[in-house]
């Protein structure tokens, strides 16, 4: 109880000391509206809730970054696009193949688990090494959420595609949970390519948009996401700014702009351990007249 006390008395000063740390660094390029700067990978670690100051429980998943550096830079020059390579938790030397440890080790970087890139305008390029902490992104602001789906196995239609299945009264047997008709008759005389029917379901990339950062542990370079990400837990999630908001309307306006082209890792030792999004609004238990 005393933890949540602390932190409810914390959030009326967090989103303006959360622009203070973001715009403090002297000789950085300075975040545009335009700028796209790179994501980070984290692990899912589950699912948990958390308590606005009005009492309404947010469901929300954290997700943990763990040794999540810059691994190499690709430049319009050399390889036709801008982007940096990610990599995210370390990895015994052993269980690395010899074409990846010549890989990690002409960019002096430690052997990762997982590699992914992320497409940055030229200003947003960082420094192969660079390490991507939890505050790289601000409290309240929105981004998306990408991993493969968790399998499920082969299933019907029903539980695949949402089908109603056949009537379930009397006069139907054994077939309730069927698909129904696949086809026509001799004309065309074949099912069509793509018809939905039974068969794998999950593990496929999937991408949830819009999701809003509800807390930041920089002591454990946690981020508390509000509502569900895909994936099993321990799952690699890739983060990344939300592409359909645009502009100033990614985070408050007393969180811009944005750390760029990430969080200095000096001034992150001076921040509170957590940031927390202030919600606002009225209290909903309250009839308005």
């Amino acid at each position: 109880m005393a933890s949540l006390l602390t932190t409810l008395g914390l959030r009326t000063s967090l989103r303006a000391e959360c622009r203070l740390y973001s715009t403090a660094a002297a000789g950085l390029p300075k975040w545009t509206p335009n700028a796209v700067r790179t994501g980070v990978i984290a692990r899912k670690k589950g699912m948990t809730a958390m308590w606005d100051e009005w009492g309404v429980r947010i469901p929300v998943t954290v997700l943990q970054l763990e040794q999540c550096q810059v691994v190499s830079v690709l430049t319009e020059e050399k390889d036709g696009y801008t982007a940096l390579q990610i990599g995210s938790s370390d990895k015994s030397r052993k269980n690395v193949t010899m074409p990846l440890q010549g890989h990690f080790d002409a960019h002096g970087v430690e052997p990762k688990r997982k590699l992914f890139e992320f497409r940055v305008t030229p200003d947003a390029v960082l420094p192969v090494g660079t390490e991507l902490v939890a505050s790289h992104f601000v409290p309240g602001q929105f981004v998306d959420c990408s991993a493969p789906t968790m399998g499920k196995g082969f299933q019907g239609a029903m539980k695949r595609h949402g089908f109603g299945g056949q009537p379930a009264s009397h006069g139907t047997s054994v077939t309730h949970r069927s698909l129904g008709s696949v086809g026509q008759r001799k004309d065309p005389g074949k099912v069509f390519k793509g018809k939905k029917m039974a068969g794998r379901m999950g593990g496929e990339q999937a991408t949830v948009q819009n999701l809003k950062v509800m807390k930041i542990d920089n002591a454990l370079n946690l981020l508390y996401i509000k509502g569900a990400i895909p994936g099993v837990d321990n799952q690699f999630i890739k983060i990344k700014d939300a592409v359909k908001k645009r502009g100033e309307s990614i985070a408050p306006k007393d969180c811009l702009p944005l750390p760029f082209p990430t969080v200095d890792p000096e001034l992150v030792k001076a921040m509170p351990r957590e940031l927390v999004a202030k919600t606002g609004g009225s209290d909903p238990l309250v009839i308005q007249e």
